[in-house]
């Protein structure tokens, strides 16, 4: 790593590009339970770069250990920012219920599904969403959990499909697009098996893009 490091540096300062010796940091992957040999000093020339557990790259957060824990967490947070930035048309009584529902799949959603595509996502990870959305929606209705209003119920007033729904389609939708491009992780995959068992979809059936964009649509 750090022979190709300093190749890089050169490479670049050779061109004008002068890398940043107090900024620059860097995270090791671990995907597997391989042994691999001990941690080393990374260095940039002679200055040693700091080792990171996560790291923030293009709006999503990797770990180190390659979970997608914090990554959820930080989308949810996203999620709840951009809710706040437009609780104004969100928690307006004079709008209608379905208006707010379609500013909500607008505005909210994509922030909190920002990387859905490729999260091997866990039960757990899906219930975290879940309750958060569930949260935006009620209080969009003016209502709480203490009314005892059922989530379906909450949905259906504004034209929302459940998280889980979502989820599922942003999976299909991209492996609709990678087919033939190598396999999925091991997980990922798992997931997607369950998706197309779920709905009855074949691999084959990602030939035909309007017919797969139709069947795996919420």
């Amino acid at each position: 790593v750090n022979a190709r490091l300093e190749v890089w540096r050169q490479a670049l300062e050779s061109k004008g590009f002068r890398l940043s010796r107090t900024k620059t940091e860097y995270l090791r992957c671990k995907f597997s339970d391989v042994v691999e040999e001990a941690d080393v000093e990374v260095r940039l020339a002679t200055q040693i770069i700091p080792k990171r557990e996560s790291f923030k790259y293009l709006g999503s957060v990797i770990q180190e250990s390659g979970d997608i824990d914090d990554d959820i967490t930080h989308r949810i947070g996203v999620a709840w920012i951009k809710w706040r930035l437009a609780s104004g048309v969100l928690c307006d009584k004079k709008i209608p219920s379905r208006l707010k529902g379609k500013f909500y799949r607008v505005v909210v959603r994509p922030a909190l599904l920002y990387g859905a595509e490729c999260w091997p996502v866990k039960n757990a990870h899906v219930q975290k969403m879940h309750v958060a959305e569930m949260r935006m929606l009620r209080w969009m209705c003016g209502h709480t959990r203490s009314d005892k209003i059922r989530n379906e119920v909450i949905r259906e007033r504004v034209g929302v499909a459940s998280v889980m729904d979502k989820l599922r389609e942003a999976r299909l939708r991209w492996f609709g697009h990678r087919r033939g491009r190598g396999r999925p992780k091991k997980y990922w995959g798992e997931v997607i098996r369950q998706d197309l068992a779920q709905l009855h979809l074949t691999k084959d059936m990602t030939l035909d893009r309007k017919e797969w964009r139709s069947r795996i649509k919420v």
